[in-house]
């Protein structure tokens, strides 16, 4: 199953961090999805751009906040310091299209599938 969603967030920003409302939902999404192993979450904006940052957004799954761990990286810290960017820059999970020259909305794709059962 797949859902896509087009709009804009709002981020309440608290912290000094670097990001953008894509990659802020997506790090979001990360803890919630942990451990969910047929579940993924893409965040972007469809010009290419994600707040101050080169990044059009990012990707979580259910391995995000587990390889974020193994890295000394903490997703609840970095979240909290609207600090995004960095985040899904240490794991390689940004989304960089550079500018698009368009700005349609931005776009979110979540996908799961039903997990396989082991028989």
């Amino acid at each position: 199953m797949a859902i896509v969603a087009g709009g804009e967030t709002t981020v309440n920003v608290a912290g000094d961090g670097k990001g953008g409302r894509n990659q802020e939902f997506a790090l979001a999404a990360a803890l919630e999805l942990a451990g969910e192993a047929a579940m993924a979450v893409l965040a972007a904006g469809t010009d290419g751009i994600d707040g101050p940052t080169d990044a059009a957004g990012a990707y979580a799954d259910g391995t995000t906040v587990a390889r974020a761990e193994a890295m000394g990286i903490d997703p609840v810290g970095h979240l909290e310091n609207n600090d995004a960017y960095p985040f899904f820059e240490s794991l390689g999970d940004r989304i960089v299209t550079g500018p698009t020259g368009t700005n349609v909305a931005d776009l979110v794709i979540a996908w799961a599938r039903k997990p396989s059962i082991p028989g």
